[in-house]
Order: C-alpha cells, then structure tokens, then sequence
C-alpha cells in the first residue's frame, strides 16, 4: 500500500493512469471483436477479418482525435460547448424527422446521399449517430453552463433556465428511438449536478420527473416509438416486465426472454477461466449482437470471470482516474467537464454490463472501447483526450511538466506544456484618463493640508554625537 501511494502521489499519475486503463480497454475491444465477428465474417465474405478492419480504422481516427483533444486548452472546451450542442440538436431532429417521414409511408428515409436508419445517419456508407455527438456536446455545454452559474444553482430558477429545458429536448429527441442512451444522458447530468453541489432535495425532484417521463418513453412504444409498431406489442413495456417478473425459462426462450437466456448460457459455459479465445460456440448465431449489445457475454464466455474481471477493474480504474482529476484541478469548468465525461462512461458501462447478465433490463446501449461501432468508438476516444488534456493541467502535473519540460520535438508531435497554476497575469498600464499615480496617493493641495512644519524642520546639521542623541 505504501508503493500504491507512492506511485499515486506522482505529478503525472493521473496521466498515466488513463492513458492505461483506456489504451487497455481499446485493445481487449479490438481483439473481441475479431474473435466475436471472424466467424460470421469468414461465412458471408471469405474474410474473416473485415470487422476487425472495419475497427481498426475507426480506432485509428479515434486515436487522432484524442491525439487533438488532449491538445486544446480549457478556453477552446468553454467555446465549442454551443455549437456542438447546436449541431448535436440539429442532427437529432434530421433524424427524427426523417425517421417519422419514412415510417407511415414505407418508403425509404432518404434525402438525396442522406439515408437514415433507427439510430443513425448515412452518407455513402459511412454512418453516424446523433446520440453520440449530443453525449460530448453535453458534457461541455453544461459544464460551461453550471461553471458561470457557480453558487447561485441553490435557486432553482438558476436551474431551470437554460439547463433544464435543453436537457428535456435531448432527452426526447434521444429517448423517442433509443431509451439506452437517453439513460447514458441521465447519468451524464446527474454526474455534473453532482460535482456542482447541487441540493439533494433537487435530485430528488428529479428523480420523481426523470421516472414520469422514463414512463412516457416506455408508453410511447406502443405508437410506434423507437423500433416498436403501432397495434403491436410494447416492447419497451415486455423487457421491463420481463425483468421485474421473470416467467419460466421454458415459457420464453424462444419470445421475450431469448437474448437473455443465450446470455445466461454464454456466461455460464466460461465458468472461471473460460473457454479459451476464440473458442465460444454462442456467437455463431446463437447470441443476438454477439460483436455489439452483449460482447459482454462474449467475453465471459472466451475468458471467463478472471476476464470479466479484468475488464471490469479497468473500468473502475477509469473511473477513479475522471474523479481524481475533477477533484485535483482548480478550473470550475474543467472539474465539472471531467465529472461529466467519467460519469458518461462509467455510467454507460454499467448500463451495458448490467443488462447483459441480469441486473438491469435490456436496454441496448453499447460497452464503450469494446463493442463495435464507428462514432460511439471516435466520440468516446475524443472524451478521453479531453479528459487527458485536464490531467496534464493538474497544478503538481503542470509544475512538473514546466520544471523538467520534455523536448520540443515531443511537445510538438504530442502535446504542448499546460499553462502553469496561478500565474499572475500581466499588469494593465493606467489609462490617460486617471493619470499615472492614483488619486487616492496624491498630496493633498487643499487648505485642509496636514501642516508638514515638523518634518521640514528636521535637518541633518550639527555634529554626529549631536544627531546620535
């Protein structure tokens, strides 16, 4: 415990630790990918590794993007926080719209090159999800707004204008297709009302909104919300059912419950040490979005629990890296950005895990570094390089960054030198207009003038002995 300490107690520790837990949750999210989508692949194409390609490729402008955002400075965070929350709102409702235009018609949603899917938007091929953008866009919009705010969030008006209404529309805009990332939301804005020292009489008001409007989402199913169809069965309403009052294994294994009983089936194959790499037979058609919702499962049953483990001690390491760097910087703005961003992440795992082997309802959100996909991989690659960017503004990271400064070839290809803690700005020169001296320290010309006759008489003459005494 003492070494522990020791090696927590560096300047740089912060840094390392996410570089580490992120660079190894990137790579076990690679390579189960691969083992997760070889199979199927090898079957359609004759390529076993088009996915891992397909991956790669993301991971690499991913890491590109990190590379970027670990190099911008707090004031560039501040001044993205709106238009990306303009564009993230904008691409939702595109969506949306182009979603419902398709919908009652048949026809497909597209406009022109633009082509929409439940979840996402196409161009040629190249897919992105609005929710994704709108996740980022959030955490530096509202940590911009709560930071100006400061102590008056004890008011609720202060909370009410602009942060309530904004996180409605996402809320809706996000939550109509796709319930998953509207609680990846949730758990965002709780993460940044936390760190900003909200009351918990207003979590608790927002708990009682948060469950209402959870309630519609789920009602609106049944018109057509999300993937459900109108005069069909509330899917949304069957998963909660199912998970509240479980029937028979035998009663629905082959209806409600049948992703979860293949779920049960691959963690319970692992056993502890698992069935080796690659080595998973409930992939092979078996598991319902083996390389996405429930890779989980499939890491369970490849690597076992000692895996599981593994994956999920990263993900506490990553979370004890975001609150200790919220905790050890200074900048208001910085530390309720890192809380939200940990929270996002951490939050999202949680959801995804938790699903996967039974502890909370399916709600189909994705294992963030490890389940495949395009943006959700880049956008959560570019959280970390922010996340990044504020470790090495830490004060001890950025005196010791200062004190021995790395070489200038490094500080160009990687990252330059964090501005130094409390320096003191440049004084600013007095304009014509007040003079160069205040007028608080000017002598007094009038005639309430304090007589100076005693300072004046003093002199210097007369011998030394005579100035001694």
């Amino acid at each position: 415990m003492a070494a522990l300490r020791g090696l927590l107690a560096r300047p740089l520790a912060s840094y390392h630790l996410l570089l580490a837990s992120s660079g190894l949750l990137l790579l076990i999210g690679l390579t189960m990918v691969f083992s997760a989508t070889s199979v199927r692949d090898y079957a359609e194409g004759g390529n076993a590794s088009a996915s891992l390609i397909r991956q790669g490729i993301f991971a690499f402008i991913g890491i590109v993007a990190f590379w970027a955002c670990q190099r911008l400075p707090a004031r560039t965070y501040r001044a993205l926080g709106r238009p990306a929350l303009a564009v993230a709102v904008g691409l939702l409702l595109l969506l949306n719209l182009l979603v419902a235009y398709g919908r009652p018609t048949g026809a497909p949603a597209r406009i022109g090159p633009l082509e929409a899917e439940l979840l996402g938007l196409y161009v040629g091929g190249v897919g992105l999800q609005p929710s994704e953008v709108a996740k980022f866009a959030l955490v530096l919009w509202g940590a911009y707004v709560l930071a100006r705010k400061g102590a008056a969030l004890g008011w609720w008006r202060e909370l009410a204008t602009p942060l309530f209404p904004v996180v409605g529309l996402l809320f809706v805009l996000v939550g109509y297709n796709d319930l998953g990332s509207m609680l990846c939301l949730v758990a965002l804005v709780v993460g940044l009302l936390w760190a900003a020292g909200v009351r918990l009489r207003v979590f608790a008001a927002l708990t009682a909104i948060g469950l209402v409007g959870i309630g519609l989402l789920v009602a609106v199913a049944s018109l057509g919300a999300g993937s459900g169809v109108r005069g069909e069965e509330n899917y949304r309403l069957a998963r909660l059912t199912v998970f509240v009052n479980p029937p028979p294994l035998e009663a629905c294994k082959e209806t409600l419950c049948y992703q979860m009983v293949q779920a049960r089936y691959a963690i319970a194959n692992g056993g502890w040490f698992g069935t080796g790499l690659g080595q998973g037979r409930t992939k092979w058609a078996w598991l319902p979005e083996a390389d996405n919702d429930f890779i989980f499962a499939v890491i369970a049953e490849e690597l076992g629990v000692v895996g599981c483990g593994v994956v999920v001690t990263l993900f506490a390491v990553l979370a004890y890296t975001g609150l200790r760097i919220a905790r050890r910087i200074d900048d208001p703005f910085r530390r309720l950005a890192a809380a939200g961003a940990t929270a996002w992440l951490v939050g999202q795992a949680f959801i995804n895990i938790g699903g996967v082997i039974g502890l909370l309802p399916l709600t189909g959100v994705p294992l963030p570094f490890i389940s495949v996909g395009g943006s959700a991989l880049v956008v959560t690659l570019a959280a970390v390089g922010m996340l990044a960017s504020f470790a090495r503004a830490e004060p001890d990271a950025a005196r010791a960054l200062h004190a021995r400064p790395p070489a200038r070839w490094v500080r160009l290809v990687w990252a330059p030198l964090p501005p130094l803690p409390g320096r003191r700005r440049r004084a600013v020169p007095p304009s014509a207009a007040r003079g160069t001296v205040p007028q608080a320290r000017k002598r007094r010309r009038d005639d309430q003038a304090v007589p100076r006759g005693a300072r004046d008489n003093r002199g210097r003459g007369g011998s030394a002995d005579e100035r001694r005494r």
